[in-house]
């Protein structure tokens, strides 16, 4: 017989994959072109969530492999792919708080929220400065591992 527990931990991954956790990849858009830019990668450690850039989608004639020259500390003049760009971040209810996110574009680290869109298809990373009434919120698209290029 199966104890409670064990079903619990047997479906668990299959829970991550239905859309109910951010865990897994996610493509980010770029807000001007609505074009792809990267490859996010989330996972968990601890109960706290981390993403950092797998892949890059460059233009012809951009940098194949840029650094984060305005960073600020650790990240400063670091490759961009592989870089952590989301830490912290703890599940209240339906979205993640207490994170934070950089920007490797802009060089900014601001705090920010996750919240589940569209049934886990979509990912909304709400990023402030103070107060999260204040900030901008860019929707990132999740990716199917097979479908990763």
């Amino acid at each position: 017989m199966w104890s409670l527990s064990a079903l619990l931990f047997a479906f668990a991954p299959l829970a991550a994959a239905s859309g109910t956790s951010p865990i897994g990849t996610w493509r980010t858009i770029d807000d001007d072109t609505h074009q792809p830019r990267a490859l996010v990668r989330i996972e968990e450690h601890d109960g706290t969530l981390t993403g950092h850039i797998v892949q890059l989608f460059r233009e012809p004639g951009e940098d194949a492999n840029p650094l984060c020259v305005d960073c600020p500390g650790e990240h400063r003049n670091q490759p961009v792919l592989g870089m952590s760009i989301l830490w912290n971040f703890r599940q209240d209810g339906d979205i993640w708080t207490g994170g934070e996110v950089l920007d490797p574009e802009e060089g900014h680290i601001y705090r920010a929220n996750l919240r589940l869109r569209d049934n886990g298809a979509r990912l909304d990373v709400h990023g402030y400065i103070g107060v999260s009434l204040f900030g901008r919120s860019q929707v990132w698209e999740r990716v199917d591992p097979s479908g990763m290029r």
